[in-house]
């Protein structure tokens, strides 16, 4: 928030307004949730390009030849082993095992990384940061002078191929590069929040209004919060806020994959503790449209209450609604039939394995989506 309390705006504000968007707070910014429907946005990014405003993230820097130490204590992903050029997925947690924050770890250089995290969570990050790392390690909030922008789907690297002066053919999944919008240094990245292949485009601010009037001149559709929330659903992707937070251990999480099993970080006693965990994040699939809600009950028939919603929305995709809860360990597995309990309505649902949506694009090779191939997508 800035000093009088108000949401703050992205350099891209006027632009949505100008868009007709409406607007709502998030992260401490106002952010569109939707343009033209939420549907629309949706299947853009699924079989289009879509177009999302991410400038609220916050990008910290860490510099010295003690960052990657430094990293590997905060971090639950392993930093030893990241080569220049990729990015990995990680926790930040506190000694409680609990999530300080869910984020994205760029190694620029050996001893040059940078931190991509939640807008909301920014300076609760950069303070707990400072009062971790090695006197020897230069810790920077460059968020101020950073837009970010991300493109999502098949269309999307036709796009980027088009507007940046490097080829992007030979970007893999989870790696970046350095490239140029007519001279002008940017960096693209590649991981795919959304399930499908596309970038993250770090830029100077003035640069991202250019890119994003040039994005939709060549076919992107832009894109709120609304389709975000849905396309990651549909990939099972948890949300700081709802499926990460400070009190619940990252074990619980199920994103095991993100967590190193043999090295010490911040929390780990008690997150590769296995004894100390008492749920599970699981994937509910519903049984029709109707969509289960944040702090929904969870049931199952002879058990009782086991569990609790965090998020849910109709998915698109599917056809179906889905949900994101925590249940009770060793109670529930993947087949079991479930009922959510609402305010208003009692929902019936199957446990499903994560992701919900499995047709995305996210790890093909960019070449398919270039030139003569792309035909064949």
């Amino acid at each position: 928030m800035n000093d009088q309390d108000q949401p703050a705006t992205t350099v891209l504000y006027d632009k949505h307004v100008a868009l007709g968007a409406g607007m709502t707070e998030f992260g401490g910014y106002l952010m569109p949730v939707q343009y033209e429907g939420i549907l629309r946005e949706h299947e853009s990014a699924r079989r289009g390009a879509a177009l999302f405003d991410t400038c609220h993230m916050g990008e910290l820097c860490m510099k010295g030849d003690t960052a990657a130490a430094d990293l590997e204590q905060l971090l639950t992903c392993r930093i030893s082993d990241l080569p220049e050029g990729r990015c990995r997925y990680g926790l930040m947690c506190n000694d409680r095992g609990g999530v300080v924050d869910d984020l994205i770890v760029y190694r620029i250089e050996q001893g040059s990384f940078m931190l991509v995290v939640n807008a909301g969570n920014r300076q609760k990050d950069l303070e707990w940061i400072e009062s971790h790392a090695s006197s020897e390690t230069a810790v920077l909030d460059v968020s101020d002078v950073t837009a970010k922008l991300d493109l999502q789907g098949p269309a999307s690297p036709g796009i980027a191929q088009h507007l940046l002066d490097k080829p992007v053919d030979k970007l893999c999944y989870f790696t970046f590069m350095s490239n140029a919008y007519h001279g002008r240094e940017l960096l693209v990245s590649r991981t795919g929040y959304t399930g499908e292949i596309g970038f993250e485009i770090y830029v100077e601010p003035d640069l991202a209004l250019d890119l994003w009037d040039l994005c939709l001149a060549d076919g992107a559709v832009p894109a709120g919060l609304g389709a975000r929330d849905t396309l990651r659903l549909e990939m099972g992707m948890p949300l700081y806020g709802h499926e990460l937070n400070e009190e619940r251990s990252a074990a619980e999480s199920g994103f095991t994959r993100s967590i190193a099993p043999d090295k010490h970080f911040i929390g780990s006693n008690i997150v590769l503790d296995r004894g100390a965990h008492g749920a599970v994040l699981v994937g509910i699939a519903l049984d029709g449209r109707g969509a289960a809600r944040e702090g929904d009950s969870v049931h199952a028939e002879g058990k009782g209450k086991v569990g609790v919603v965090t998020s849910g929305s109709f998915a698109p995709s599917l056809g179906c609604a889905v949900a994101l809860g925590y249940v009770e360990t060793g109670h529930i597995g993947v087949g079991e039939q479930l009922t959510i309990n609402g305010t208003r309505h009692i929902l019936a649902g199957t446990v499903k394995e994560l992701p919900f949506y499995r047709k995305g694009t996210a790890r093909k090779a960019m070449a398919t989506f270039l030139g003569e191939n792309r035909r064949n997508v």
